[in-house]
């Protein structure tokens, strides 16, 4: 049985929703984030890093989204339904599974340290750390994300989907473009269009039944 160790507000997300897309039996162990954001100490009982999402199958332990995606393609994806069949599409599915985590969420995960600087400081200091992130946000975060924005807003008015037909391209990069989305409030149509069209699966129904975003800030 594959076990699914499913953190609340997380990346966790992308794997419940690929499972439902694969119909494939399950279970999912919930963990709630502590008071500090952070994940609990028992998630290191399954991954030293105590990171999630965490994928166990036959007593071996997956960590990372995009490792946990190719795992469940190649293993249970007989059909090859969620990985292009197409040279050029095969390289734009690899592309878009590896840009998510290594060109886009870091500067939305930097956004997001930013922005809470101000919370964890004396009193005291609070306006001069105020300016220094004020300042890391205006002159280097922000002009950069505003450049990833405008290229995945261009890429989407010529695409449907990241590689060709619906593929776990998607789900990979789902997760940082609804977060975009719903801070932008569709000021970005393509994008939009892109999260509606995914928010209408099936799979990402019952898989947004099953999750615990519900309980997100």
């Amino acid at each position: 049985m594959i076990t699914l160790h499913y953190l609340q507000c997380s990346r966790s997300f992308r794997i419940l929703w690929a499972l439902e897309e694969l119909g494939m039996d399950y279970q999912v162990e919930y963990y709630q984030r502590t008071s500090s954001y952070a994940a609990p100490e028992n998630l290191k009982n399954i991954h030293p890093l105590g990171k999630a999402p965490i994928l166990v199958d036959n007593e071996e332990v997956i960590v990372e989204s995009a490792v946990i995606l190719d795992y469940l393609q190649q293993q249970y994806d007989g059909q090859q339904k969620f990985k292009p069949e197409q040279a050029k599409d095969q390289r734009q599915y690899s592309y878009w599974m590896h840009y998510a985590e290594g060109s886009l969420m870091p500067l939305l995960v930097m956004t997001l340290v930013m922005n809470s600087v101000s919370k964890h400081v004396p009193w005291v200091i609070r306006p001069i750390a105020q300016k220094i992130t004020d300042g890391v946000k205006s002159g280097f975060v922000r002009p950069r994300v505003k450049e990833h924005i405008l290229y995945l807003e261009q890429y989407l008015g010529e695409h449907d989907y990241f590689a060709g037909a619906f593929s776990f391209a998607d789900i990979q990069m789902a997760f940082p473009l609804i977060a975009i989305q719903n801070r932008l409030h569709g000021k970005y149509p393509n994008i939009q269009a892109f999260v509606q069209r995914v928010q209408q699966r099936s799979a990402f129904q019952r898989a947004e039944q099953k999750s615990l975003n519900s309980q997100c800030a």
